[in-house]
């Protein structure tokens, strides 16, 4: 389909977290104009009965991960990590990865979620390759490890940065990721900013995800994660740090001071008992609070709306306020937060001028029912499946629940070779 098209009469969740009816005019990439009453002589797209949102953005996520989902559930982060995950990774192939992170936005996509943030590798150029033709808007770093071939790695950011930032009409930009700071000690992080910092690039870093973190890092370095990271000149380039469960005063200001953005993964924190982020409290200083689903081998899934749910309800019962985070605060951190958090420029809302990401939410199903509130509907009630039509950059990706970039039926038989192979005993 062309790039120019009006969505019809649709109630549309608007940049200021309102609910209202209209018709969202897009043109080339962008939204043209939002306006009321009748539309005729145009490319329509009903819009009655769909309730349209911006795009969701999954702000810290491992794509290819996928391919280990179910495979090592029920346990702590580090033994999760040392004993099943990384033995298994280092098996992955450039195949896989390919075919893992393929499946990962067929999943998105069906979900409503345009944009993602991603570490992992080596062979990100291949994650590159399924944002281009899918579609979706991605940002990817190579995750980095100092104690596994650190320089190799690095070097390989640099190349992905090169050759990947700004790819696929600018749906693609490049961070750096420096896994977290029990795997890239103050020294290495030097040399990652110094890296960043040359080529202009920001930072995706795993930040105060458990206790054992924060304890390990008081015992080495005599002071907390974000203070020592602080240290390394890391800061100043512009951060999205992920998980942030465990945070000292002194530490929430450092995030305020260096505007860290701060990806919230609610539902990976809770299976693996690491948990909960203070969310609400980091809003309320003035924090971009975004939401992610991290790897579907920790969450087990790729479900925003999940992480919109879950975001919600554990602010409030964490705090003990059932207006800690509301339905639409929710929704606006699965979208505009999230586009902040990526460092994306207009895109996450509703309004003119904005980058046509929009996501059209059947509210038929008897979920939707009664329709007192669409914004409180798909935070507390509906399902992903309720994705009926996905637009990126003014791209129609999925209409009518129907997959127009990728084909989902060979994604699945070669993702489920792969598996078969990196499992085989």
């Amino acid at each position: 389909m062309e790039k120019n098209f009006v969505i019809g009469g649709a109630k549309i969740f608007t940049a200021s977290g309102a609910v209202e009816t209209a018709n969202i005019f897009v043109s080339g990439d962008k939204i043209s104009k939002i306006t009321h009453g009748s539309v005729d002589g145009e490319k329509i797209i009903d819009g009655r009965n769909k309730f349209a949102t911006p795009g969701l953005v999954n702000a810290h996520t491992h794509a290819s991960m996928t391919l280990l989902r179910s495979f090592s559930d029920d346990k702590n982060l580090l033994d999760w990590l040392q004993k099943d995950i990384w033995p298994i990774e280092d098996k992955m192939t450039r195949e896989d990865l390919y075919w893992g992170a393929a499946v990962a936005a067929v999943e998105m996509i069906r979900g409503g979620t345009t944009a993602f943030a991603d570490m992992y590798g080596p062979w990100m150029d291949e994650v590159a390759k399924v944002v281009d033709e899918s579609g979706l808007r991605g940002s990817l770093s190579q995750g980095l490890i100092s104690f596994v071939n650190g320089e190799k790695k690095l070097a390989s950011n640099i190349e992905l940065y090169k050759n990947f930032h700004g790819a696929a009409d600018g749906r693609i930009t490049i961070m750096f990721g420096p896994h977290a700071i029990y795997t890239c000690p103050p020294e290495y992080l030097k040399k990652v900013a110094a890296a960043a910092e040359k080529l202009g690039a920001e930072i995706h870093m795993h930040m105060n995800e458990t206790q054992t973190e924060i304890d390990d890092c008081l015992k080495n370095f005599g002071k907390r994660p974000f203070e020592v990271v602080n240290e390394t000149g890391l800061f100043e380039l512009g951060t999205l740090a992920a998980h942030c469960v465990y945070l000292s005063d002194e530490e929430i200001e450092i995030i305020k001071a260096k505007k860290i953005r701060v990806a919230h993964n609610p539902g990976s924190n809770m299976k693996l008992a690491s948990g909960i982020c203070p969310a609400a409290k980091l809003l309320s200083a003035g924090v971009t609070v975004a939401l992610g689903t991290d790897g579907a081998a920790s969450n087990n899934n790729l479900d925003m709306l999940e992480e919109m749910r879950l975001a919600a309800l554990l602010a409030k019962v964490s705090t003990l306020d059932p207006k800690a985070i509301p339905a639409a605060q929710a929704i606006q951190m699965a979208a505009e937060n999230g586009a902040k958090a990526l460092g994306l420029k207009n895109v996450g809302r509703l309004e003119v001028g904005c980058k046509a990401d929009i996501v059209l939410w059947d509210m038929s199903s008897v979920e939707w029912q009664p329709n007192f509130n669409p914004a409180s509907l798909l935070v507390y009630s509906a399902q992903s499946s309720a994705a009926d039509t996905v637009i990126v950059d003014g791209k129609i990706l999925m209409e009518g629940r129907e997959l127009k970039t990728l084909d989902e039926e060979k994604i699945l038989a070669e993702f489920k070779s792969c598996v078969a192979r990196l499992t085989k005993k």
